[in-house]
């Protein structure tokens, strides 16, 4: 990456930090482990209430940092969440629309490059989804036109990755049935370049047991290798738990839910095999002696997949929540939000609207790093709410989601959402009506249940305005417009 486009600064933290502290940011650059869920819906783990999944680690991570009760995927589907994480701009910006299409531009600068650029190892482990990692291969087959949406993680600016295209079975994800082929490809012809890629080359041994172990099993070295060599370093874990195929931890199944159906027995125990994970994660870190500077932020790409009519292991909770994966209705998009800080963060519980795009900006602020160039972002730092010094969010979070014809925009307390059309949401899941135009009170009225657009018309049309100005700008990006 062209090194004048990044140059160091201090601006972006002088307005929330005092001058010591700026300084000991600097000397204490943090460590920084991004984790993701795929398909974890709101309502999946033990601390925001689910009566049987067991989460003790994500628990713990929760009473132990930030714990947000709004925090917002940028898209209701993997791919365009992940791709706001690493840039911290709205996918619809740069082509990212929905899953499988299009990839993740070289233009971009990501996050990868910005601690790269600041003296950090950079590792990705897990689900990737922003592009093929061959230039002539994808899983997904030919139409994915893998030559033109070539893009691995490497060329993202990550120094080693063990990551797959897409997701993959979560036990014994190279076994040969249908059971835990995800794709096609690989039930038919077996071609290993469909599941983990090691920095450019399909892994060759098949290896078994728990994904999320698998995945976290060369976590560790990496990190340990970081402190080894007295660098920081960044680390981007994004399980494949509990998307489909949905393989049960046989060990869980048999000691948790063994009382439970065997849909419900598979998908729990594939959460808690994940939350392990995040333990052992939490765990080694103390025990090499770098807990309290590194930095852990825990999330969700997307809400819960499934529908009514055909849930089998699709078992994910939105804890009341309106809509599932698919919809921009709450339960397709707000998801787990934990942020982990020991020497920098007391523990607290926020309600401020937050999403995944504010995860590049935060970072850029604690870095002292400056972006170059006059491109739009739409996440803000959470420097000052980390530190309690805003209550309140003045930016709106804007959504596209153009497979389902949906919009929105959610405020501080206010949500308007663009059903374009008539045709229900496929993931609405509910018997409510759907307008064109819908507003919600979502602090009073998280269940999206009493739409108040009529009695507050005014306040619908000036974000009708914004909204129509947040698509207009994206719009102009995706052209082209900001490289």
């Amino acid at each position: 990456m062209d090194s004048t486009r990044l140059v160091f600064t201090l601006l972006s933290l002088l307005a929330f930090l005092g001058v010591d502290e700026i300084c000991q940011a600097q000397q204490d650059r943090p460590n920084v482990i991004l984790i993701m869920a795929d398909d974890m819906g709101w309502g999946d783990t033990g601390y925001n209430g689910h009566p049987r999944i067991k989460t003790p680690h994500l628990d713990d991570m929760a009473n132990q940092g930030i714990q947000f009760t709004r925090f917002y995927a940028a898209g209701p589907v993997c791919s365009p969440t992940r791709g706001s994480v690493l840039t911290g701009r709205n996918p619809n910006r740069y082509g990212i629309t929905t899953a499988n299409v299009g990839h993740l531009k070289k233009e971009e600068v990501t996050l990868a490059e910005v601690f790269k650029a600041n003296g950090y190892k950079t590792g990705h482990f897990g689900k990737w989804h922003l592009g093929t990692l061959f230039p002539d291969y994808s899983g997904k087959g030919p139409r994915r036109n893998p030559g033109k949406n070539y893009m691995t993680p490497k060329m993202a600016g990550f120094d080693t990755y063990f990551s797959s295209e897409f997701s993959i079975a979560t036990f014994d994800p190279y076994k040969r049935d249908k059971e835990h082929a995800h794709a096609k490809d690989w039930l038919e012809k077996g071609d290993k370049r469909v599941l983990y890629v090691k920095d450019d080359k399909p892994v060759e041994d098949d290896l078994t047991g728990c994904d999320s172990k698998i995945i976290m099993d060369r976590v560790l070295p990496f990190i340990k290798e970081s402190e080894k060599d007295k660098k920081p370093f960044f680390t981007v874990i994004w399980f494949h738990a509990p998307h489909e195929p949905v393989v049960g931890h046989p060990k869980y199944m048999k000691e948790l839910y063994s009382d439970l159906e065997e849909n419900k027995q598979h998908y729990y125990s594939v959460i808690t095999a994940l939350d392990a994970q995040v333990g052992r994660l939490r765990s080694t870190l103390r025990e090499i002696g770098i807990a309290e500077n590194t930095m852990i932020c825990f999330t969700s790409d997307n809400g819960p997949e499934g529908n009514p009519e055909a849930m089998k292991r699709r078992q994910g909770s939105t804890n009341g929540l309106r809509g599932r994966k698919r919809s921009l209705y709450e339960g397709g998009i707000r998801v787990p939000g934990i942020i982990e800080w020991p020497s920098k963060v007391t523990s607290g519980i926020s309600a401020i609207p937050v999403v995944t795009s504010d995860y590049f900006p935060t970072f850029c602020s604690i870095l002292g790093y400056d972006v170059v160039d006059n491109r739009p972002y739409d996440g803000i730092s959470l420097l000052p709410v980390l530190n309690g010094k805003i209550k309140v969010r003045k930016k709106n979070i804007g959504f596209w989601y153009r497979s389902h014809k949906q919009q929105a925009l959610i405020g501080d307390r206010y949500k308007l959402l663009h059903n374009i059309g008539n045709d229900r949401a496929r993931s609405d899941n509910s018997e409510l009506p759907r307008k064109a135009y819908e507003l919600y009170d979502i602090i009073q009225d998280p269940e999206e249940r009493n739409n108040i657009i009529e009695a507050n018309k005014e306040l619908a049309e000036r974000m009708k305005v914004a909204l129509a100005q947040f698509v207009q700008s994206c719009e102009e990006s995706n052209s082209g417009s900001d490289y």
